[in-house]
């Protein structure tokens, strides 16, 4: 295949183009603006190998984007461009309406534009796959789980941007044909991860001996998929999904945030041992405004239709991850001296003062 992916040098985005040049062989030309989450370092594996291209551009520049895929002609877009951190949404929330909303209608209007130019085969073959997350169906209770079929209740401003974002994806299938296809993940981690987000930060905190904060009790629930399982899922979806179908992608592996934060507290024990052992570094803070409680996805319409199914355990996956942190210290050193050092963020009383 000949593939955009946008988003390429963030966190999932990487995992899938390095999966996409490095093991599959398909060609692959990368759009990210390079925000504060993106990073080329992520995709260097891929530098100047022919199969692989890169375009620093805003997703919201529609002249540009509508070049870039008429120059590029691909069988298919994969778009994974977002801002996707909640805290930083409840702090600023216009960033994510312009780049999930707007850069999302952006990148329909270009598809619907190159694809009225291809030839009959090549427009039914060609798939638009838009990349989501579960956080757009709200909170669940103590039972049950998400599918394709639960209504949207997006409950902060990043989920009901994405909500937004994933209606716009569906209506331009039911209004102009455009074969779009939608997933919806649960929580990712992995190598890569930028370190804002809990199992990135928790980690590096730990091995620096800094408190590491859970939120509230602890308790909130989410769904962990390790990110080369999901990449694998994107690919089904975008080479065997159909158009106008979502697929909900999960691993299958709830656990509270605090039983989160005790694997990683013992296998960096385990992996480098600490003078203490660093379940003493916990510290529970005030709760994120709006902190839904439980998340849980049911893939079995992916692991059906599509064939896919995730097959690293949470374990497996954790100690996966923290052993990449612990070795590619040269990979993530910069972004907490320079970037994010760790800072709370999003708390109502900072958007507050801040106004």
């Amino acid at each position: 295949m000949r593939v955009i992916v946008t988003g390429g040098a963030g966190f999932i985005g990487s995992a899938l183009v390095r999966h996409l040049v490095l093991d599959l062989g398909h060609e692959v030309l990368v759009i990210d603006k390079l925000t504060y989450a993106g990073d080329r370092r992520t995709i260097a594996q891929c530098e100047g190998r022919p199969n692989y291209a890169f375009l620093q551009a805003d997703i919201c520049d529609a002249e540009r984007m509508r070049s870039a895929f008429a120059d590029y002609a691909p069988d298919a877009v994969m778009h994974l461009a977002a801002e996707s951190h909640v805290d930083r949404s409840i702090a600023s929330a216009a960033p994510f309406i312009q780049t999930n909303v707007m850069g999302t209608f952006s990148l329909l209007e270009a598809a619907r534009a190159l694809v009225a130019g291809y030839p009959s085969p090549r427009r039914e073959a060609f798939r638009f796959l838009h990349v989501s997350t579960d956080e757009v169906f709200g909170s669940l209770g103590p039972t049950g789980s998400f599918t394709e079929s639960t209504p949207y209740d997006p409950r902060s401003p990043y989920s009901a941007s994405k909500a937004g974002s994933d209606h716009l994806a569906r209506a331009w299938h039911e209004t102009y044909g455009l074969p779009t296809i939608i997933t919806n993940c649960s929580n990712n981690y992995g190598p890569y991860h930028f370190p804002e987000k809990l199992i990135p930060l928790v980690t590096l905190n730990a091995l620096e001996g800094k408190p590491l904060p859970v939120y509230g009790d602890g308790g909130n629930i989410r769904d962990w998929l390790f990110v080369e399982d999901h990449v694998r899922a994107l690919v089904a979806a975008v080479t065997r999904g159909l158009p106008g179908q979502t697929y909900n992608v999960g691993g299958r592996a709830e656990r509270t945030n605090l039983a989160v934060v005790n694997a990683i507290c013992d296998t960096l024990d385990r992996l480098r041992p600490a003078s203490r052992p660093r379940r003493e570094l916990i510290t529970f803070v005030a709760d994120r405004p709006g902190h839904d409680r439980r998340y849980a996805i049911d893939p079995a319409k992916a692991e059906s239709e599509l064939g896919w199914r995730s097959s690293v355990t949470f374990e497996e996956g954790i100690e996966r991850t923290i052993a990449w942190y612990l070795d590619n210290e040269a990979w993530w050193r910069p972004l907490r001296e320079g970037v994010y050092s760790g800072e709370r963020l999003g708390l109502l009383n900072d958007v507050a003062s801040a106004a």
